[in-house]
């Protein structure tokens, strides 16, 4: 017998609210709240560019490997945790889906912790490792020795706001990160030029920003509305650790992937650069500061294809398939016409974008107008993927998603950053990002072709019996 008893899944919102009215209700508040993370990173490179210099951008390129895997970390607990309580839900399992919640919730409090004292430990060796010059070394030890304070706080808050959509409320997830963000704009500049503490003062910031999104994600989570969570479900449970992390491998390995090309790319931007006209400092630079506007476009993407998550998970589990089917074009298609004004925006106005975060050289000017306009060349490819990976893991098949997420950033890009400036030297680099893009959008196209016909032969199986 359970706590909790069993949910009508016919008369659930999600399997009879309007799919598009859906989709903009659970989509905008995530792609808010994935803006919102985003903007923690934009504002400390748009204000250290115009109190630092090209080297605290520098710094804060080098330290966001980091933050990728505090990133990968809280998608791993957030998104597994809330597929496997929509999935719960839909089979009408309110029991399980509280103590998987409860189970997503401790982990992530133990994980940030971990990664804060790791990396606290080994920061000299870390940093080196992220691709660190020697003039960037001291910028990039303040930063990130400061900024790692707050990586506990950002792990859950992460986490949280994955587990408080699924649980209905779209818009407190929106604004657990909304609020640090805002906070965020509002510190760095007054920590920066007023209080003149530089790099530090952006990363302390960073930190308090950090913390109170943390203290609002915290005191919904231990109210959560949809079910009640005991404090015994809370224990640790190996087979529930195991569901969690199965359905979030998919976005939590994205990130990782995304880390380890982020530390080649600029182990490779140094090494080449220096070899080149521009140096080793300014292809560092440079490549921060457009991984970050890239980003933007991403986190509108991924918060698209994330609010899409509940409605396909518990449609899924319900067995209503053509609703599954009628969110994914609906997603696919609104990511699609983004990607294609990304591309627009970054084919056309790549010294307007970049001059907003400080002045550089006739140099470094010319190698961000070739880096932008060459690595993302097909960003208007880019809306595919993410979509389609978020899809299966929506769908309970974890390691499709998993495959999926690795292709663009593990399978393609990252042997081709390594291969291409061999014989390309640091333009082989540029051209690595379009050959990615385009491969890993063909496969994830073929993929999803081949489960759209599944899921039509199982919905026919439905209406025959």
């Amino acid at each position: 017998m359970t706590d909790q008893g069993t949910l009508d899944t016919a008369k659930h919102p999600l399997a009879t609210g309007n799919v598009g009215r859906l989709l903009i209700k659970f989509a905008i508040p995530s792609i808010i709240a994935m803006l919102s993370g985003a903007l923690y990173n934009i504002v400390d490179q748009i204000f250290i560019g115009r109190g630092v210099g090209i080297l605290g951008n520098a710094a804060t390129n080098v330290a966001l490997p980091l933050v990728t895997v505090c990133t990968s970390v809280g998608l791993l607990l957030g998104i597994g945790g809330a597929s496997n309580y929509s999935l719960q839900l839909g089979r009408g399992n309110r029991d399980e889906a509280g103590r998987i919640v409860a189970n997503a919730i401790t982990l992530s409090a133990v994980g940030g912790v971990v990664i804060c004292v790791a990396a606290r430990a080994m920061l000299g060796q870390v940093l080196a490792s992220f691709g660190a010059t020697e003039n960037v070394m001291p910028y990039a030890v303040s930063y990130t020795g400061i900024t790692s304070l707050g990586m506990p706080f950002l792990v859950m808050t992460i986490s949280g706001g994955h587990l408080i959509r699924a649980d209905g409320s779209p818009k407190y997830s929106m604004f657990c990160v909304l609020v640090g963000a805002i906070l965020n704009t509002v510190l760095d500049p007054i920590f920066i030029f007023v209080l003149d503490m530089g790099i530090a003062g952006a990363a302390w910031a960073t930190v308090l920003s950090q913390f109170v999104g943390w203290i609002f994600a915290v005191r919904y989570l231990l109210n959560y509305r949809g079910v009640k969570l005991y404090k015994r479900y809370f224990i640790p449970n190996h087979r529930r650790i195991s569901a969690i992390a199965s359905l979030g491998a998919a976005s939590c390995f994205n990130q990782f992937a995304m880390m380890c090309v982020q530390i080649a790319l600029n182990n490779t931007l140094s090494y080449y650069g220096s070899l080149s006209r521009y140096g080793g400092d300014i292809p560092l630079a440079a490549a921060g500061v457009i991984t970050k506007v890239n980003m933007i476009f991403l986190s509108v993407v991924i918060g698209l294809a994330q609010g899409g998550q509940p409605i396909i998970g518990f449609n899924y589990g319900a067995r209503n398939y053509a609703r599954v089917i009628q969110t994914f074009r609906f997603t696919l298609s609104i990511a699609t016409a983004l990607s294609v004004f990304a591309f627009v925006m970054f084919q056309c106005f790549p010294r307007e974008i970049i001059s907003l975060f400080g002045r550089g050289t006739e140099d470094y000017y010319h190698f961000v107008e070739r880096y932008f306009r060459i690595f993302l060349f097909m960003t208007f490819t880019n809306g595919i993927q993410p979509v389609t990976a978020n899809f299966f893991t929506s769908i309970g098949k974890a390691t499709r998603g998993f495959f999926i997420s690795l292709t663009r950033q593990i399978l393609f890009l990252l042997p081709l950053i390594i291969i291409f400036p061999m014989y390309w030297g640091i333009d082989g680099i540029m051209y690595a990002g379009p050959v990615a893009d385009l491969a890993a959008a063909i496969l994830a196209a073929a993929f999803i072709v081949n489960e759209i016909v599944e899921i039509r032969r199982l919905e026919q199986a439905a209406h025959s019996a």
